[in-house]
Parts: C-alpha cells; sequence; structure tokens
C-alpha cells in the first residue's frame, strides 16, 4: 500500500505566495526610479491627439473657408499671404487609459541573455507610460487594482496599487474579462504564453467590448531560441512537471516552430479586432517599447515591432544570433 500523501497546510501553501509579494514590494523601489528614467527619456514623445479641438496646442494653420468665424483667423499669418487663415489646436481632451501587468510567477524568469525580470520590465513599462500619459493630461487605471485617475505623481500612485493588488501574491496571469468598453485604451503587457484555448476566450470577451487594446508580449531571449545544449533539467515557475531533457539542442527546432505559432495565433485573434501586437524583448532597451507605444497612442505608424507573419521569421533569426548561453541547472 502505498504511503498517503501529505498535503500542505493552508499557512505552508501560503508562505511561497507572501515571499513572492515581498520580493515585489521590495523591488519597486528600484523600478520607481528606472521608471523616471525611462520616462525622462522620452519625454518629448508625449501623446497628442493630433486633431483639432479644445486644447492649448498649437497644432496647424488651415485656410478659411464657410461656416469659420472672424474670430478664429490669425490675423499675423493672413497678413503675410493672399489668404486668410484659421489656427487650430489639438484636441487634448483627456480619456481613460487602462492598463493590466501580468506580475503572475512565469513573469519571474530572467536568463544571463537578460538584465532584468520580465515582470520588472512590465512593471517599469506601466509606470513610464503612465506617467507619461498623466502629464498629457490623460486619465490612468490599473485593471482590478486602481480606477481611473489624474494627475501628478503617478509612477508612485500606480507602484503603491501594485504593492496592493493581491497581498497574498496570487497574481492572475489571464486579464480580467470584464474590462473597459468604447472610447477607452488598454494595454495588455505580459508574455501571453498561455494555452490558447485560455487565452483565446478571455481577450475575445475584452475585444468584444470594443475598448482599443494593446498588446505587448515580454520576452526573454532564451525563450525563442532554447540556448542550451546537452542534458538540461527545466523547472516550472508555475504549476506543472519538472522536464528533463537528455540532448536538448535536437529540441530547438521544434521548439521555436511551437513557440512561433502561438505567437502567431496570438496576434492574429487580436489583430481580429484591431488591436496592435508588439514584442519586446528584455534584453533590449524599455526605452524602444515606450516609444512605439506613444506611436500607436498618437495614431503614429512606425512601431518598432509590430510584427505580421512575414516578420516573425526575421525576428527569430535576429534573436538566433544571442548565444550567450543563460543561466540553467545541467543535470550530470
Amino acid at each position: 500500500m502505498s504511503e498517503p500523501v501529505q498535503h500542505p497546510t493552508t499557512a505552508e501553501a501560503a508562505l511561497p505566495l507572501e515571499l513572492a509579494a515581498h520580493a515585489l514590494t521590495d523591488a519597486l523601489p528600484e523600478l520607481l526610479v528606472e521608471s523616471s528614467r525611462v520616462a525622462q527619456t522620452v519625454i518629448h514623445g508625449i501623446h497628442g491627439r493630433r486633431k483639432s479641438g479644445p486644447g492649448e496646442t498649437f497644432w496647424q494653420f488651415r485656410q478659411f473657408t464657410d461656416g469659420d468665424t472672424r474670430t478664429q483667423i490669425d490675423w499675423r499669418r493672413s497678413g503675410a499671404s493672399d489668404h486668410l487663415f484659421i489656427r487650430e489646436r489639438e484636441w487634448e481632451a483627456a480619456h481613460s487609459v487602462w492598463f493590466w501587468p501580468d506580475v503572475s510567477p512565469s513573469m519571474l524568469f530572467r536568463s544571463s541573455l537578460s538584465p532584468i525580470l520580465k515582470r520588472d520590465r512590465a512593471l517599469v513599462l506601466m509606470f513610464a507610460l503612465g506617467e507619461l500619459l498623466a502629464r498629457g493630461g490623460e486619465r490612468v487605471g490599473i485593471l482590478g487594482a486602481m480606477p481611473p485617475r489624474i494627475g501628478r505623481n503617478m509612477i508612485e500612485r500606480m507602484a503603491l496599487a501594485v504593492a496592493n493588488w493581491d497581498k497574498n501574491g496570487e497574481a492572475p496571469s489571464l486579464p480580467p474579462a470584464d474590462g473597459p468598453g468604447r472610447h477607452n485604451e488598454l494595454i495588455l503587457i505580459g508574455d501571453f504564453l498561455e494555452p490558447l484555448d485560455l487565452l483565446g476566450p478571455r481577450l475575445e470577451a475584452l475585444g468584444a467590448r470594443g475598448v482599443n487594446g494593446h498588446i505587448v508580449q515580454i520576452v526573454d531571449p532564451a525563450e525563442e531560441t532554447l540556448p542550451y545544449a546537452g542534458r538540461v533539467e527545466f523547472e516550472p515557475l508555475e504549476a506543472g512537471a519538472r522536464v528533463i531533457a537528455d540532448r536538448v539542442e535536437g529540441l530547438r527546432d521544434a521548439y521555436a516552430e511551437k513557440f512561433s505559432a502561438h505567437r502567431a495565433a496570438v496576434r492574429d485573434l487580436v489583430q481580429r479586432f484591431g488591436w496592435s501586437f508588439l514584442v519586446h524583448h528584455t534584453d533590449r532597451p524599455a526605452e524602444e517599447a515606450l516609444i512605439s507605444l506613444f506611436a500607436r497612442l498618437s495614431g503614429a505608424d512606425a512601431d518598432y515591432r509590430q510584427t505580421s507573419a512575414s516578420d516573425d521569421a526575421a525576428i527569430s533569426a535576429q534573436d538566433a544570433n544571442r548565444t550567450q548561453p543563460p543561466r540553467m541547472e545541467v543535470v550530470k
């Protein structure tokens, strides 16, 4: 007869979650400094509507047309021409921008190819972008953690909300299905490596609400290229059994193909309802992803890694050049 299974007590089961929560809290001060630095680096890219409307920032001159009033005429500009010109301002009406960062255990991965955890890079991007949007007059919120707010010191407000999100450390790996609706922006930042039968319905539920969505997939370069050799033991960061591969290099091609296929499926799904999809590798500067997100929010078309089906092969080829082996337990 087999020995009875000893199940952990509630206190024992909660201990790893409590330690994870403390680790996140301890990391926040350093992440705030990094977020402020990244925000200052791209401060000149502050978000704008790029259309005429109520506001104080000059946008463009246009010629006077029927329906315009005399009070709209810019007489100084018109005096230098044979035409009358209207001075238009950029529309600066605030709207709500919602974030959801994945801070689940799967985001605690970092190989030696990267200087930062996936979770920490996701938080840096969210804090920095939230600060810049708040400076531009936007309302910023976090799904499940903070209602939309406007004002100064947004980085500190968001950090406090994340620290209090779940004091037991039980951060979900999927965004909530009940998200914002039309006339809102939603930015989801995570690795999006969950099985498609779980991830797909959640994204479809959010897309059906009509929100303008943006996906930022955070990836450690080793997760794409599997740059290991020999007998390697892989330990799961979330639920699951450990895996031992005798010759891991023999799995590399099949693994890369499956990884690429999963990304393509997620990208195709969200692009069906008009969302953008960007890939950010943690060995690259955070400023790259931040500038690209600003381009999307302001209506520009140039994104540094908005992927299409033809781009995946190019991204994989670039990542294949990263040859430094990451830290991983090797079983002799």
